[in-house]
C-alpha cells in the first residue's frame, strides 16, 4: 500500500508529464504560397483571427517559420494536415 506522500509524487509525476506533452504546430516559408493564401487557410484551419493569422504570415515569411497553435498532438494533427492538403509546409514539434 503506497502512502500519502507517495501517492502526491505520483500525482506530481503525471502532472509534469502532461504539461511536457504540449507541442507546436510550425508553418514554414516557401516561395510558391501567396499572403493571402497562407492568412486564409489559417483563418480556415486553426480558426485564427484576420490579425492573428496576418501576423503569423508576417513571421513566417521574415523568421522562416512560426509557431501558429499549440497543444496536444492529438488535436494539431489534423490542422497540420489541412495545412499541407493546402500545399504549405507544417510539422509538429
Amino acid at each position: 500500500m503506497k502512502t500519502l506522500t507517495e501517492e502526491l509524487e505520483l500525482v506530481d509525476l503525471l502532472e509534469s508529464i502532461e504539461i511536457t506533452d504540449v507541442k507546436d504546430l510550425v508553418v514554414y516559408n516557401d516561395d510558391f504560397n501567396t499572403f493571402e493564401h497562407v492568412i486564409n487557410t489559417l483563418i480556415k484551419v486553426c480558426a485564427h483571427s484576420n490579425e492573428q493569422a496576418e501576423q503569423c504570415t508576417w513571421l513566417i515569411h521574415f523568421k522562416g517559420k512560426c509557431a501558429v497553435k499549440t497543444g496536444s498532438y492529438e488535436e494539431l494533427n489534423p490542422m497540420r494536415e489541412a495545412i499541407c492538403e493546402a500545399g504549405i509546409d507544417a510539422k509538429i514539434m
